[in-house]
């Protein structure tokens, strides 16, 4: 059994679903190729972003992702009467940060994606997603464990 680890720095371009398959293989791909059997960990080291896999043929899909996000968890309006905010309280990073936190939560900061002779063994329409949830994206650092045989 082999390890491998490297640490990824990607700059989402803005928030948002943003695919980055290509990314991380171009990092990793020489160090899958030696893997027969095996797994690959890719874990962010962030509160307000997170990792998940999705379809990667449909841009449109990434855009409706973002949306139902915002929906599910939005930011507070500058109306403090209006009855639709959420009662944050933690507010220190801009309105924007509380429920990045709650998306990051809720996908999740890590994935787990089987190697099959030394590829990752995604299906056909599946990719790599970074999902940003700030307003002004920072460099995310993605920790990639390889293990296997």
């Amino acid at each position: 059994m082999v390890w491998f680890q490297k640490t990824i720095p990607i700059k989402a371009p803005k928030r948002g679903c943003h695919l980055i398959t290509k990314d991380i293989l171009q990092h990793i791909q020489s160090d899958l190729s030696k893997i027969n059997i095996g797994l690959c960990n890719l874990f962010i080291q962030h509160t307000s972003a997170s990792l998940t896999i999705n379809e990667n043929y449909d841009k449109d899909v990434r855009y409706d992702l973002e949306q139902v996000l915002n929906h599910i968890v939005p930011e507070n309006n500058e109306n403090n009467n209006d009855k639709n905010n959420f009662p944050y309280k933690h507010s220190l990073e801009g309105k924007d940060d509380m429920p990045a936190h709650v998306k990051s939560t809720l996908i999740g900061c890590s994935i787990n994606i089987p190697i099959t002779k030394g590829k990752l063994n995604l299906g056909t329409w599946q990719g790599i997603y970074l999902n940003e949830h700030r307003d002004d994206p920072s460099v995310r650092n993605i920790v990639v464990t390889i293990n296997g045989e």
